[in-house]
């Protein structure tokens, strides 16, 4: 199958490794991924804020973008945003009287899947480690990201493909359905109740004795990563397309109590703990979303 990857801003910016372990687990199905050029923001942002005229270039840009590659199904590691284009672009382009962008708009939705959405629904894969070799041996709890939990209505499929990599311990997170208070633009808008939130959720992470918390939107794990590490808590955020990517032979790798990397195809990479984490732009996202 072509599969088409739609990097999102946050993974492309700030979270490369996530898109170069989407790209792994995929290829390693047998698939081939292709990154269709000239794609963005999906207009999330834009949207949530209000600006609806600002929002209908980027809705376009993304529409065509996708509309005119080559690919079966399309995929994103983001719950947030695979819901923003069938929640969100067919509406703001209905608002900007474009109703031929609308309907383009509802067709990419249609055949585009959050990463959990296509693994289990599309592709059939109900155990990481047999069908992946997916092999991570830390203990992890698990956070549902609002977006994909109430509007793509994920369920369990996250959690259930965690629970099948090889010797992870998954521990249940307390309240696991509460907002992490990232909220997009929310967490600028009022910092102080979205920082409250966000302690709230670490401290039921912290009560879990994990010493990772997983999820599947990088805004998300962004949020709760940075006020892990202001708290100094000893627990830090992981994707869960990482922890999918890693296995026995080039494993995720760990060093420290909050340093993570994916290793590079040829073999382990170890990041010293003193030092910041460099990440080099997977080929699937290079010259991408801004």
């Amino acid at each position: 199958m072509r599969i088409a990857l739609f990097a999102t801003c946050i993974v492309d910016a700030m979270y490369p490794r996530v898109a170069l372990a989407t790209v792994r687990v995929l290829e390693r199905l047998g698939h081939e991924v292709v990154f269709p050029p000239g794609q963005g923001c999906c207009s999330q942002m834009h949207v949530n804020s209000g600006y609806m005229d600002d929002a209908l270039p980027v809705v376009r840009n993304h529409v065509h973008a996708f509309s005119a590659a080559d690919y079966d199904v399309a995929v994103a590691p983001s719950g947030s945003c695979v819901a923003s284009l069938g929640h969100q672009q067919p509406m703001v382009a209905r608002a900007g009287g474009d109703e031929e962008l609308a309907r383009q708009a509802e067709a990419v939705a249609a055949n585009t899947y959050e990463l959990s959405q296509l693994l289990t629904d599309v592709l059939g894969v109900t155990d990481a480690a047999a069908q992946l070799g997916s092999w991570f041996p830390h203990t992890v709890t698990y956070h549902p990201s609002c977006h994909g939990m109430r509007l793509l209505r994920l369920g369990d499929r996250q959690r259930d493909l965690i629970a099948s990599v090889a010797d992870l311990e998954l521990v249940d997170l307390p309240d696991a359905e509460e907002c992490c208070g990232f909220g997009g633009t929310f967490s600028f808008k009022v910092p102080e109740v979205s920082a409250a939130m966000a302690e709230e959720k670490i401290d039921n992470i912290v009560a879990t004795g994990a010493q990772l918390c997983t999820g599947g939107d990088a805004s998300c794990l962004l949020h709760l990563g940075g006020a892990m590490a202001r708290r100094d808590a000893g627990v830090t955020t992981v994707h869960f397309a990482e922890i999918l990517a890693s296995t026995r032979g080039n494993p995720l790798e760990v060093s420290g109590p909050v340093e993570l990397s994916i290793p590079s195809a040829k073999g382990r990479r170890a990041v010293p703990s003193s030092r910041p984490s460099a990440t080099s732009v997977p080929s699937a996202t290079r010259g991408g979303a801004r």
